[in-house]
């Protein structure tokens, strides 16, 4: 089994973690099921230990995660931001889970980057803003940040065979699921051994699997059969496919958060179709997610032309553009990324 810590980080951020007095948890914007199941799996197993902790996300989470938060202890910044103060103020620990750059924590950002606490960032995306943090665990050889934190957890426990408390492996289940699409990419030999590891704790991944992939509102297959029939473009020559909901669309549908999850797909079922982009307005920005299944990097593609950037087949992004102009917008950035690597390959 390879090892992605060593002991030495391991006992820098135990003993981080036992001299804080007050802790404060954090993921990136928009939190998918890798954000929420990592706070909430790290802020249970620091509960199992005695240490008390905040968690604070920049703003709403899906409502099919809501079931990970049951005493809906999550703290949104954007519906309170003066208690978010008070609690970064305060902070002599802040944990960053789930993201590799500032930027992607909104608002937050300024109070991280003054906040005088001891700072751990662990992340599986590339490229992680290392500076900016005491401690940072970072690879991308695993399938997501919850199987980075389990296998950490794991360490920190000294390889305990006691078991692993129910909320945390529950946590740690649907956070590793999510982000492979339950086990349909980025998934590595690790992960079914975590996969085994947590079903032998316990975890019912069938009632799981329900609550993450299924029991939709009528709205949301609605808005999804809208989106398939109506909205979806395909662009042969680039082997490309996207689709854009405007904020008049999605109001319509009654749009909740996270009823977009998993569209940004579709199109890669397509045959010969081997990259895919979402883009959902918002009040002042629209939101890019981005897909590949083959070697075209929107990872690079993110950073260069939708202010983001991810994994090399998963990432996301903003526009500061009107919903108007991001079908040409995303065809000219196409072109422009295809003729560079065409470029590349006849020097």
């Amino acid at each position: 089994m390879k090892s992605y810590f060593d002991d030495e980080i391991v006992n820098d951020i135990l003993k981080a973690v036992d001299l804080a007095k007050n802790i404060v948890i954090i993921t990136h914007s928009n939190p998918d099921g890798d954000a929420i199941g990592s706070v909430t799996a790290f802020e249970g197993y620091l509960s199992s230990k005695g240490k008390e902790s905040i968690i604070v996300v920049p703003n709403q989470y899906p409502d099919y995660l809501s079931f990970l938060d049951k005493g809906k202890k999550i703290h949104i910044d954007e519906e309170n931001p003066g208690k978010t103060k008070l609690y970064m103020d305060r902070a002599d620990l802040i944990v960053a889970l789930d993201f590799n750059q500032l930027k992607r924590v909104d608002d937050l950002e300024i109070h991280v980057r003054d906040s005088k606490a001891v700072k751990i960032l662990i992340d599986h995306h590339p490229g992680p803003e290392s500076e900016a943090f005491n401690f940072v665990v970072s690879t991308t050889e695993v399938s997501s940040t919850c199987e980075l934190l389990y296998w950490l957890i794991k360490k920190m426990d000294h390889g305990s065979k006691s078991a692993m408390p129910y909320i945390v492996a529950k946590s740690l289940y649907v956070g590793m699921m999510t982000d492979t699409n339950n086990f349909s990419n980025s998934v590595h030999s690790s992960t079914f051994r975590m996969a085994y590891d947590l079903l032998e704790a316990g975890v019912d991944k069938e009632t799981l699997q329900l609550k993450v992939f299924g029991g939709f509102s009528e709205e949301r297959m609605r808005l999804m059969g809208h989106a398939l029939l109506n909205k979806m473009i395909i662009l042969k020559e680039y082997g490309a496919g996207f689709i854009i909901l405007t904020k008049e669309e999605l109001d319509q549908f009654g749009y909740c958060e996270g009823d977009t999850e998993g569209f940004v797909n579709m199109p890669l079922n397509i045959k010969g179709i081997t990259i895919s982009a979402l883009f959902s307005e918002k009040e002042d920005h629209i939101r890019v997610s981005l897909r590949s299944s083959d070697d075209f990097s929107v990872n690079k593609f993110s950073k260069k032309y939708f202010n983001g950037a991810g994994h090399e087949r998963a990432a996301g992004g903003k526009l500061y553009i009107l919903v108007g102009e991001v079908p040409q917008y995303f065809e000219k950035s196409l072109k422009a990324m295809f003729d560079k690597q065409k470029r590349a390959q006849d020097l």
